[in-house]
């Protein structure tokens, strides 16, 4: 048995079909990676939900998790997964052998930062541990910015010297709290697996997207999808907003997930002329005109 194995993770992620990286996880491509830092938590999270993936969020409710910087800066990148639990002794003892085995070098979390890659997220359940449980501080956190440049991470856990960790930059960090002690009783049962926290479940090579005081983890294969799907969210938004201003539409009009032909001819119509629509010129919306036409079980409800 070894962490990190390049063909386990293929095996838990058999839906995605591009290129991969070295460790096997998949590579979505930067420019969708580009496109999420311009839209909203709402937009993104929408078309996955209505897909059935109903747990991918978290950060909301009773469970709150702090951001770094609360300036508006975006955390979006590739997860590196790892999960821990308290520490026994001869657990702790087969998994260090195991690492010894791969050629590691100190301790559990510095393993995974040290094989990171350029727009990676560390993605720690640290079983919501703080007292002890400070996954980074400032010394791991320049590590990180030095191997992802503009990664970060998601610690369901503790964090120490933010006020070094601020100086970081490029970085965002969501976290679970703040102590001074540092990283100590702790084992590493999964790197790069399935991790679970929070009421969230996240996959290796999912993207990870923290915006709006929570974070989305998007299954890598969706992707595409989701960037598509939060742009037409986006512009069916701006162009709902004139039209009701105008007078022209309804709110429950406006609000329906289906929309009839006149107004998706009436939307691209807007799209082609309107200067805010220029850049949703090359979104196909065949898909919508085809439920507007065959109907769709859920044209009675108001949109997500």
């Amino acid at each position: 048995m070894h962490f990190n194995d390049r063909q386990s993770i293929i095996d838990l992620t058999p839906l995605w079909k591009g290129e991969r990286l070295p460790d096997g996880r998949p590579k979505v491509a930067d420019k969708y990676l580009d496109a999420l830092y311009g839209m909203t938590l709402e937009e993104v999270w929408k078309p996955i939900f209505v897909l059935g993936y109903e747990s991918q969020f978290v950060g909301g409710g009773k469970n709150p998790m702090h951001a770094l910087h609360d300036d508006g800066r975006k955390l979006v990148g590739r997860a590196v997964t790892c999960s821990f639990c308290p520490t026994r002794p001869d657990l702790h003892q087969l998994q260090f052998a195991r690492g010894a085995e791969d050629g590691r070098s100190g301790n559990y979390n510095q393993w995974v930062i040290d094989n990171l890659y350029e727009r990676d997220v560390v993605v720690a359940d640290m079983y919501d541990k703080i007292y002890k449980g400070t996954f980074l501080g400032g010394n791991l956190t320049t590590a990180i910015k030095k191997r992802t440049v503009n990664g970060g991470a998601v610690i369901w856990g503790g964090v120490r010297d933010v006020e070094q960790m601020k100086q970081v930059p490029d970085v965002q960090v969501y976290y679970r709290g703040i102590d001074p002690t540092p990283i100590r009783e702790f084992v590493m049962k999964d790197w790069n697996g399935i991790t679970n926290f929070g009421g969230a479940v996240c996959l290796p090579g999912d993207v990870v997207f923290g915006a709006g005081g929570g974070v989305l983890f998007i299954p890598a294969h969706l992707v595409a999808d989701v960037v598509e799907g939060a742009a037409k969210t986006h512009v069916k938004d701006d162009f709902g907003f004139e039209m009701i201003g105008q007078g022209k539409f309804t709110t429950a009009q406006i609000d329906k997930n289906t929309w009839t032909e006149e107004m998706l001819d009436m939307l691209l119509a807007w799209i082609h002329t309107d200067p805010r629509g220029e850049e949703y010129r090359d979104l196909d919306w065949s898909k919508e005109y085809d439920l507007a036409r065959n109907g769709d079980p859920n044209d009675t409800q108001t949109a997500l």
